[in-house]
Parts: C-alpha cells; sequence; structure tokens
C-alpha cells in the first residue's frame, strides 16, 4: 500500500488571494520593450522562442502597472511538430530602472504563480524587489489559466476528496473501493484533458521556463522558487546551468529522496510540527488539551479515532472524517500565525462542529460556497505521477514504518492507495542528485521547523548544487523568506538587487 499523500505546496496553502481581472485594454508592448533572446535555440524551436507577445494591460493587486500575456509553447518538448499549448503570465513593471524579469512560481505543484502574483506582488517577492525587477508570475503547462489539467466538477470532486469509504479503514475492502475511486479520478483526468497529461512534467515545465526567459528578452534567468517551485528551479538549473541568472530556492526538496520517503519525511515534519503546536497550546488558556504534549498528543490521537467512527457534519452536507480533519490541522500548520485559529477549529470540531475545520480543508484545495476556485488539486495529482517513478516494495515498507514509528498521531490517516498506479500514463521522471555544473551561485532557504518541505531536503540541495549556499531560518512555518525575519530578507534582497553573494552558509534566528 503506497503513500498516497504527498504535500508539497507553497505560500498559497498558508494564505489563498482572491482576486479578478478587471476589463483588459490592449497595447502594442508593455513598458518597457522587450526583444525575444533567441541565441543557441535550435531552428525546430525559433517560432516559439522569437514570438512577438501581444500583452494586455490587467488588474492586480496593490499598486503598479500589470499586463498580462499567453506564450505559445510546444506540448512535447521532444516533438515540437506535435502541437502547441498556452503558458499564462502576468508581469507587474518594475517601480525603477529594471534588472529583467523575476519569474516566481509558489509551488505545490499546481499553485498558480499568475494568481499570486495578480493578488499581491508584494506577497510575492516582498517589497524591496519590487523597484528593481518586472515580476512575472505563470501558471505552469497544465495549471490555472495556462492550458490546464481538467478532472471532475466540484460535486465530483466533493465525493472523490471527502466521501468516507464504506469499508473499515485499512481493509482489502477499503483499499478496493478506494483504488475504485481512484480509477474514476484518472479516466475523468484523461477524458477531459486532451492529449497533455503525458507531458505534465517538472522538466517539460522547467523547459517552458526557459522559453519564457527568451521571449521576455533575458540572457539568464532570475527566479525565485517556493517549496516546490524550489524542485522546478534546481530542475532548470540542472537543464541549462548556462542560463541561470540569480536564482532563490526557498524550502528546498532534496531530489534524490524516493517518491515514497518524500511523504514519510512529510508527515514526519508535520507530526514534529503539531508537536510544536501543542506545546504553545497548553500554555493558553482556552486549549482543548491538558498535560504535557505526550499528554495532548494521545488526547488527540484519540479524538481523530473517534470522529473518524462517527463524523460529524458540516452545514453544507460534508462529513468530517479523520481524513478531512487531518488535512485541517495539517494546513493551520503551514504558518505559525494559524495556530489560533487552529485551537478553535479543534475545539469546535470536538463539540460536533465541523464547519471551522472544513474552513481549513477548503483553504488547502482552493474550495469556496461548493466551488473549486483553481484546478490545483488536479494539477497536483498529473505533476506527481509522472514525476515520481513507483518505489521498490522494501523502500515502500521502509517508509510507511517510518511514519508509524516517528509520526503516529498522523499515520493511520497518512497512508492510503496511491493514486499513481491508476494513471493512464507511466512516469518519466527520475530521482537524483542535481549539482547544475557551472551555474552562478544558487541561494538555498531552509526553515529549521518547516513541517512540508523539512530542514534538511534544503541542506541537502545546497550540498548537491555545485554552486549552492544554504541560508537557514531558525523556526517553524513552511518556507523563510519574506516570513519578517530581516536577517534572510536581507541576504536574499542584497543579492537579487546588487548581486551580494554570501561569503558562506548562514544562519538566522
Amino acid at each position: 500500500m503506497r503513500s498516497s499523500r504527498r504535500l508539497v505546496a507553497g505560500v498559497t496553502a498558508a494564505l489563498t488571494v482572491a482576486a479578478a481581472l478587471a476589463a483588459c485594454v490592449p497595447i502594442e508592448r508593455p513598458s518597457p520593450e522587450r526583444t525575444p533572446v533567441t541565441d543557441g535555440v535550435p531552428s525546430e524551436l525559433l517560432p516559439y522562442y522569437g514570438q512577438e507577445l501581444m500583452w494586455e494591460e490587467c488588474a492586480g493587486g496593490g499598486e503598479g502597472d500589470f499586463f498580462c500575456t499567453t506564450v505559445s509553447a510546444p506540448i512535447d518538448w521532444a516533438d515540437p511538430s506535435a502541437g502547441d499549448l498556452d503558458l499564462a503570465i502576468i508581469m507587474r513593471l518594475a517601480d525603477g530602472d529594471s534588472q529583467g524579469a523575476l519569474l516566481v512560481n509558489p509551488g505545490g505543484p499546481g499553485a498558480s504563480g499568475v494568481d499570486l502574483v495578480r493578488g499581491s506582488a508584494s506577497f510575492a517577492v516582498g517589497e524591496t524587489l519590487l523597484g528593481s525587477y518586472d515580476v512575472v508570475g505563470f501558471d505552469p503547462r497544465g495549471v490555472g489559466e495556462s492550458t490546464a489539467v481538467r478532472c471532475l466538477d466540484a460535486a465530483d470532486m466533493d465525493a472523490y476528496l471527502f466521501d468516507a469509504p464504506a469499508a473499515p479503514r485499512g481493509t482489502p475492502e477499503w483499499e478496493s473501493e478506494l483504488t475504485d475511486r481512484n480509477e474514476r479520478f484518472a479516466a475523468a483526468c484523461e477524458a477531459n484533458s486532451g492529449d497533455i497529461l503525458p507531458h505534465i512534467s517538472t522538466a517539460n515545465a522547467a523547459r517552458d521556463m526557459d522559453l519564457l526567459r527568451g521571449v521576455l528578452g533575458d540572457e539568464r534567468l532570475h527566479y525565485l522558487g517556493y517549496s516546490y517551485g524550489a524542485f522546478l528551479g534546481a530542475t532548470y538549473a540542472e537543464l541549462f546551468p548556462g542560463r541561470v541568472g540569480r536564482v532563490v530556492l526557498d524550502g528546498g526538496i532534496d531530489p534524490s529522496v524516493p517518491g515514497s520517503e518524500v511523504g514519510a519525511r512529510q508527515a514526519v515534519g508535520f507530526e514534529n510540527s503539531l508537536r510544536a503546536y501543542a506545546a504553545f497550546c497548553l500554555d493558553q488558556e482556552d486549549c482543548p488539551f491538558t498535560g504535557t504534549v505526550d499528554d495532548a498528543m494521545g488526547q488527540l490521537a484519540e479524538a481523530l479515532a473517534v470522529i473518524d467512527a462517527a463524523p460529524p457534519a458540516a452545514t453544507d452536507g460534508r462529513e468530517m472524517t479523520g481524513d478531512a480533519m487531518v488535512m485541517g490541522i495539517i494546513t493551520a500548520l503551514y504558518s505559525e500565525g494559524n495556530w489560533p485559529y487552529l485551537t478553535e477549529a479543534i475545539t469546535a470540531a470536538l463539540e460536533g462542529d465541523a464547519d471551522v475545520m472544513f474552513s481549513l480543508v477548503d483553504m488547502y484545495y482552493n474550495r469556496s460556497d461548493g466551488r473549486y476556485l483553481d484546478n490545483s488539486t488536479e494539477a497536483f495529482s498529473a505533476y506527481n505521477c509522472i514525476d515520481y517513478p513507483a518505489d521498490p516494495a522494501e523502500l515502500e515498507a521502509e517508509s510507511e514504518a517510518l511514519v508509524a514509528a516517528d509520526a503516529p498521531t498522523l499515520a493511520p490517516y497518512w497512508s492510503g492507495v496511491d493514486l499513481c498506479a491508476s494513471w493512464p500514463y507511466p512516469p518519466t521522471g527520475t530521482r537524483g542528485e542535481i549539482h547544475a555544473e557551472g551555474a552562478p551561485p544558487i541561494l538555498l532557504v531552509g526553515t529549521t521547523g518547516d513541517p512540508a518541505t523539512p530542514y534538511e531536503w534544503a541542506a541537502a540541495l545546497a550540498e548537491q548544487l555545485s554552486s549552492g549556499i544554504l541560508l537557514t531560518r531558525v523556526g517553524e512555518g513552511h518556507l523563510g523568506f519574506n516570513k519578517g525575519n530581516d536577517c534572510i530578507d536581507g541576504a536574499v534582497e542584497a543579492y537579487f538587487v546588487d548581486g551580494t553573494v554570501p561569503d558562506g552558509d548562514i544562519t538566522c534566528e
């Protein structure tokens, strides 16, 4: 039974940005004008790298000039004659003299960079960088406003995510029900996504980023990648080391870790973060737990089992199973600032009120009023099923043993039947170290208490990269840049703005 959870997310898991485009006014070019860079591009790719973009003025959060456009990319980079797909981008022009485009990816896989920059460019990159770069949010292939993976309507997605199997948890009948559910989901993705599914991979998304670099007129790629976006950036550096500009990867992922261990390590990370939350909670008057941290974890485990056996219903009719409650808890753990709200959600759940916890669950899935505001869940599945090769049975067993031993509170709700076993296309990704030989300095940001991308992953990636430099934020929560740590923010901003490279690895309390 393979792990079904790989919860690498990003800044949008901690903050869902709501925004809408205003009416668009066509203009010939954005300002400043940009000439595509086609040096060294193979002849069969010149129509893509040399395309002239038709920009439209569009709305964005906060002050600044925002422009939107669509870039054509090959569906299959190995066979450009196989057809095209669309990549949606939004650009917020620099307040001062621009040093070029700064691409930003919020993670996932499946999170929308367009929504991130549209909703708040300052949240995406911080106020300082807005003065020096044209900030570009993009939706990777399969995501959001780009040619997207499509699977289920909202009602069927609710059933897929939240309906509890009739059979008892862990039984062969339970596994059979989940397998049937996965097969229906995968078949719907195949039926509704055109011909893009076999080409939704991180390697292809990295090639798309190089296309964006070229059509935006930059010799080198400047990039800020969060969480999964750090893996995307590292993949780019491996493929195009000579085209790397100033790159910062926040919440790095160790690319050599097998897929099953990714899920297991995340389970342990969230268990540790849950213990840190429990210590915080026990110091508050309104905490629903008592005694020591171990006592609190035991009380939560008992509460999860009781709720899973008799799930309370939310006002919209969804039943809050143990799986749903764990998802809500995990969502809150992405940011230490969510901890008081998590206390409220757990307290309400213990009293039979599922609505508060479901508000956290819906934040993760970007669901509002019964609608899914994006396709992040579908895209997440598509990327993971192509990126991660199946692990040998012994590695799967070792990973499940790790979760059972080091994440006992979450373990009963962590493993399930792997969707990717039902995916219509085999994986094409590989797992292995990334070195990016010849690339200029790449900064890695790791947070010691990060539950979603454990600190040791950022440290491992910094060690693997030939030019990696590790910036350590001592603290809790997912990610480290633009989180209020002046030491981290100063180092990242000095690198992007002035090209200042730290003398070596640094630690920021």
